[in-house]
């Protein structure tokens, strides 16, 4: 049985090869910064306002939050983002991360740049995945009808039919491209007609292979039953189940939703429960390695080293393109530099998109790290560690 390579998140020299002292100072600003809740919430809104009053802030967050976090404003803008990031062994994922305005020409929009990143894709090795959410490609009220038993109108039933159309079309162009493509998990009012959608896109595009990945929320306590359930459902039919596992982003808003509307909330009891089962998916997952895609997309460090554990004990090779570690770019480096340089495939989630238009999803970032237990500290502390590191050693 193959051994186990030793990895260690603690080792600071290799998470941060890649950046210069003047980096890691930024970097030490920039978290700084994060740590602080008011610093956020004053921070976010004032780059919003100076942004819709036309003021001169795009090179400052080029400088900061938006280059810290973000590739570039357009897929040649990441192009030394992959760059970079290859030459650690590290594969990128294109993921263009701008709100469309909820109409049907900001959805064609969205879906030709989610299909420019696909032909980026193509024959690039460094790119092995695009991605994409359903709600940025048809109305998300129309889904949240349907999940509800509601009858749609004419107008309605058309504007569904063509987001499958678009759903199809960029799923149907992975498969032609030979790229993997991730479907993002969204809020569970409408995820089961996500669900239908992919798993109609899975029968139809990974029968030899995994192509089509859908995502799964494991903060839902009801999450690694459906997992189960699905990967059953792709056995009987046939075709190889992609599973991207996420603890989950949208907490506050289903239980807000639910105590609102008097349901039973569908997350998780508590932190422990979301881990549990986090973890229990990654042996299913790899359990069934023969006939499933898995994409891991976690910051925990215990789930990234089980899932190391794991594919050592199934004799797998760590360079296997059915299993990857996946991190969010700009966090997490101790993580997914340290998992590379131990030989794993790891992607790193890199945002794109003009810097106005990115800064919900800034936004968004910025209060997760202020939100996540002791995400923000835990960077700011690893940058300040390396830093006086690397003092250290200049003063020797």
């Amino acid at each position: 049985m193959p051994v186990k390579p030793k990895i260690s998140f603690e080792n600071l020299e290799v998470a941060f090869a890649s950046k210069s002292d003047a980096d890691l100072k930024k970097m030490y600003l920039i978290f700084a910064t994060v740590n602080s809740n008011l610093a956020v919430s004053v921070g976010t809104k004032l780059a919003n306002w100076s942004f819709a009053l036309g003021l001169p802030i795009k090179g400052l967050m080029k400088m900061t939050m938006f280059g810290h976090f973000c590739g570039g404003e357009d897929i040649e803008d990441c192009q030394k983002t992959v760059e970079e990031l290859a030459n650690y062994n590290i594969h990128t994922i294109l993921d263009y991360s701008v709100e469309g305005k909820g109409n049907e020409e900001s959805y064609e929009a969205t879906k030709h740049e989610i299909l420019k990143t696909i032909a980026r894709s193509a024959g690039d090795d460094r790119i092995p995945f695009a991605v994409f959410k359903v709600t940025g490609l048809g109305d998300y009220k129309i889904m949240t009808k349907i999940q509800a038993g509601k009858q749609l109108n004419d107008k309605e039933k058309a504007s569904f039919e063509k987001l499958k159309g678009r759903v199809d079309e960029l799923c149907r162009a992975a498969f032609d491209a030979n790229t993997k493509i991730l479907a993002d998990a969204e809020e569970s009012w409408f995820q089961d007609v996500i669900d239908e959608m992919i798993y109609e896109a899975m029968e139809k595009y990974n029968k030899n292979s995994c192509i089509i990945y859908n995502t799964y929320q494991m903060y839902r306590h009801d999450m690694l039953a459906r997992l189960k359930k699905a990967h059953k459902e792709a056995e009987s039919k046939g075709y190889w189940l992609g599973a991207k596992l996420v603890r989950g982003a949208y907490m506050e808003k289903e239980r807000d939703r639910a105590e609102e509307k008097g349901y039973k909330s569908p997350i998780q009891p508590d932190k422990a429960s979301s881990d549990r089962d986090y973890n229990e998916a990654l042996q299913f997952c790899m359990d069934n390695i023969k006939t499933l895609g898995l994409v891991s997309g976690s910051h925990n460090e215990k789930s990234n080293d089980f899932l190391a554990e794991l594919i050592s004990e199934h004799g797998i090779d760590p360079k296997d393109d059915r299993v990857y570690f996946a991190q969010l770019y700009g966090m997490s480096d101790n993580i997914s530099f340290n998992l590379a340089d131990a030989g794993y495939n790891v992607v790193k989630y890199v945002p794109y998109g003009p810097v106005e238009k990115v800064m919900p999803y800034l936004s968004r970032r910025a209060e997760e790290n202020t939100s996540v237990a002791g995400q923000s500290s835990r960077e700011f502390d690893l940058v300040k560690r390396e830093m006086a590191r690397r003092k250290k050693i200049k003063a020797q």
